[in-house]
Parts: C-alpha cells; structure tokens; sequence
C-alpha cells in the first residue's frame, strides 16, 4: 500500500490503474488460492472488465466471483483416503462407485420402498405422510416455501409436528425465500420450528457469496425416511387437487421418497448445510451405515460450493463418456459448458440412442434463447430433442442399465458449478428402469425438436447470452 500510494502521489500511477492493479491481484490471488477453475470465457471476462471498469468489476467480483469456499486440499463430507469398492473391476457400477470415492463423497447406502411419484398430487401426499409420520425429528431443506396452498400447508404441519414434540427445522435459501414471497417464519418458530436462512443476501455479498445458491430439495424423517427431488414447496411443482386458476396448470416435476440407511446420509449432508448457514461448527460425522448387502443401493452426489470438485458435473461428463447404449435425460434448462455438450455429442455420434426431453416454454426466457445452439449442435451428431407442451421441471438421467440420477441439478451451468446441489445415484437395474420409464412416459408426449439456421442478429444475440449471461 506504501509503494502504491508512493506511486501516486508522484503522478506514475494513476487512481484507475491502482484499482486495476488492485482488483486483478485479488481476482489472481483468489483463483489461485481456492482453485476456481473457470472457463476461459468467463476468466477472460473478468479480466477484461476489470481492465476497463474497475471500480465496476471490482465491486461486483467480490459479491458474485467466488465459485468454491471449500479448500480442495481438505474435501468436506468424504474420506481422504477412500476405501476399496468390491466388485468387478470392469463393472460400471464399480467406476462410478471409485469416481465418487475418489471425489471424497460418501459410500453407497442400502435403501428399501423406492416410490417415483408419478404426479403431484401423489408427490404431496408422500412428503405429507413423511411429515406427519416422523416420530422425533424432522428436516427440510429447500429453495423455496411458497405462500400459497400448498406453502401453507406444509409450514401448518411443520407447526403443529412441532406442537407434537417433534424437533423440525427448515431451511430455506437466503434468495429463494424472497422470490417466492417470504414465509411466515415469525410464526414457525413461535410454534417450535427452528428456521434458517441459507446465507442471506446481506449478510454474505462482502463475502462473496451472493451468487451460491442452495438449491437442495430435501425431506427427512428420523434419519430413516427421505423425500427427494427438484420440486420447490409450491402450488406450482404440485397438484394439490384443487382446480387450477386459468393458465395456471401445475408443473410435471419428479420426487421419490425411500427408507434406508441412504436416509441418513441425507440427513448428515443437512447437518452441514444447517452448521453453514447458522454459522456453527458442524457435527462430527457418525460411522456410515452401509445396511443389507443384498438390498439395492444408491449414493448421495452433493454439488456445489461445498465440494472441492464439481462433482455432478464429472459424473455426467464421465458417464457420457462411456455410455454404450442409451442415454435419457430431462430438465428444465439446458445450457451446458463444451466439455458436457461434446461428451453427449460424441455418445450420439458413436450411436448411442440420446434422448432429451426439456418444455417447449419454460419460466426462463433468457435460458430458453441461450438452449439453441447447443441445442442444433446436439441434434446434428445424431442425438433427439424433444419439447414437452407443459413445462417440465424434472431433473434425471438415466445412463444404459448402470446409472439414474434424479435430484435437484439442471444441465445448465449455474446448477452444474455454482448452485449447492443433490443428487441420487441408482445403481439398482430395477430402479434405473422405472426411472427410464418415467423419463419415456414424457418423451412420448413431446414433439420432435427440429433446428432450424439461426439468423445474423440470433446468432449474435445467443453468443452475447452465453458470454455474458451464464458467467456469474
């Protein structure tokens, strides 16, 4: 600072160019220190803006710039040095199972009773049973908590579970709880429900943490129970039976609930999310309880901030790799990164059957323009698009026989490298079928996608969206 000021005073250095100075000595001292691994359109464009703006880019890198708070060289939630996977070698299942290890997550659990709910109205009864079931605790972690129906529905039962005795918490993240009006909470924790903002705007943009949203979806009853999926405590993501005001038909979306020791892991992967955004040290973490050898297993995939690799992102990538037969997949928005895109371009054009179902309109516009030229890369090595006439909010990936993830995470890259995320690995032949089927049950209603050229101005314009749009 001496030397900078020393500099100044004798007119060498302008005040521009000490903030310029500045700002890229702390962009470069970040990046380093905690490994942000950018994509160089998005290095590049921090670079330049704090070239030329920097009393813009400046302020703005320190709210919106970081990308991972964990120190990759002590990776939370995992072993450091990972046990051996049994199994063949070559069998899928067994890589995936390494590639998880290897990433320091948790080891597949058993679970048992795997429902894939097949509308919202059965999607609402099942988290409702879960609710009013739990016997002495209860979490639930989510994006959103509408005021709606079905937002006070949820937030009365949470209550009188609590009037019962029943230690519930809620989390719900620091920007979603604003969009979609905020709760009631006053009234939550005057009924016994411990709430918690997951890092609420004002208290994290010095931080740097503004822009890392919890978007994990997630309902636990005495560690033994678990419901799962993309969908938001809201009228839209359920049918709640009553009639739907005009233009306003409940989204298709997907959850499962389980039991099983996989349930518990889903409930130490809150415990961290809780101790982050209530600021106090974390639990230490119970022996895994891998359950019965024969029962079907899965595995919890955490994404996010947290994770010092981009874990539902090198599953995919990886997954698309070595598919040899089919690859289905649906969500909401698809705007993924080269590297993803080419791994699902190349399973195409080797002559693996790729499927991809998204809504025709969904409730982002922005997103909707930026899908399109991935969207006519896809189709031109082979692989098929399908649009679905409702919009569809789903999230899943089925993978040959050897893989399904369902969970929170959509192929866009604010999911896949920002968003604290949850996914479930199936590994189960069983379940990866009815996954499958629901993916087929939805593509069947879909039409056709067909690309068509882009003009000079959308040509620019899709660019402009990408470059600009999808780096933060």
């Amino acid at each position: 600072p001496g030397m900078v000021t020393e500099l100044i005073a004798r007119h060498l250095l302008t005040l521009h160019g000490a903030l310029v100075v500045l700002g890229l000595a702390i962009y470069v001292v970040g990046s380093r220190t905690l490994r942000q691994r950018r994509r160089p359109s998005a290095a590049i464009a921090w670079v330049v803006a704090l070239l030329l703006v920097p009393y813009v880019a400046l302020p703005l890198y320190m709210i919106f710039g970081t990308r991972k708070i964990v120190d990759p060289r002590h990776p939370a939630g995992g072993q450091a040095h990972p046990a051996r996977i049994a199994g063949d070698p070559e069998s899928p299942e067994v890589h995936l199972r390494k590639l998880a290890a290897a990433m320091s997550l948790p080891g597949a659990a058993s679970y048992r009773q795997l429902a894939i709910h097949q509308d919202g109205a059965q999607a609402l009864q099942a988290l409702n049973d879960l609710i009013d079931g739990a016997a002495r605790t209860l979490e639930i972690c989510t994006f959103s908590l509408g005021k709606d129906a079905v937002g006070r529905g949820i937030a009365e039962r949470l209550e009188s579970r609590a009037r019962d005795g029943v230690r519930v918490r809620l989390l719900v993240d620091g920007i979603g709880a604003y969009l979609s009006g905020l709760p009631d909470f006053k009234r939550l924790r005057a009924a016994g429900v411990r709430t918690a903002l997951f890092v609420p705007p004002l208290r994290s943009s010095l931080r740097g943490r503004t822009n890392l949203r919890n978007h994990r979806k997630m309902a636990i009853a005495d560690g033994e129970r678990l419901w799962c999926g993309g969908r938001n405590l809201a009228r839209e993501y359920f049918d709640d039976g009553a009639a739907p005001a005009r233009n306003s038909r409940p989204w298709i979306d997907l959850s499962f609930d389980l039991r099983g020791p996989l349930a518990a892991l889903a409930r130490r992967q809150f415990e961290q999310d809780w101790a982050f955004a209530t600021e106090r040290p974390a639990p230490e973490a119970a022996p895994e309880a891998a359950g019965e050898a024969a029962a079907p297993r899965g595995q919890l995939i955490a994404s996010g901030p947290d994770q010092a690799d981009d874990t539902v992102y090198t599953f995919l990538v990886s997954g698309f790799f070595a598919a040899r037969r089919r690859i289905l997949a649906v969500t909401p928005y698809f705007v993924p990164n080269s590297t993803l895109l080419m791994s699902l371009a190349l399973a195409a054009r080797r002559g693996v059957t790729v499927d991809l179902v998204m809504p025709e309109k969904s409730n982002h516009l922005l997103a909707d323009m930026a899908r399109h030229r991935s969207l006519r890369e896809l189709a031109a090595a082979g692989a098929r698009v399908w649009f679905l006439p409702r919009m569809i909010h789903a999230k899943a990936v089925v993978i040959d026989d050897d893989l399904a993830l369902s969970g929170s995470a959509n192929l866009d890259e604010r999911s896949l490298f920002l968003n604290y995320e949850l996914m479930v690995a199936f590994y189960d032949p069983a379940a990866i079928e009815r996954f499958a089927q629901w993916i087929a049950r939805q593509r069947d209603a879909s039409r056709a996608y067909r690309p068509r050229p882009p003009g000079l101005v959308r040509d620019v314009a899709e660019g402009l969206l990408l470059w600009l749009g999808f780096q933060l």
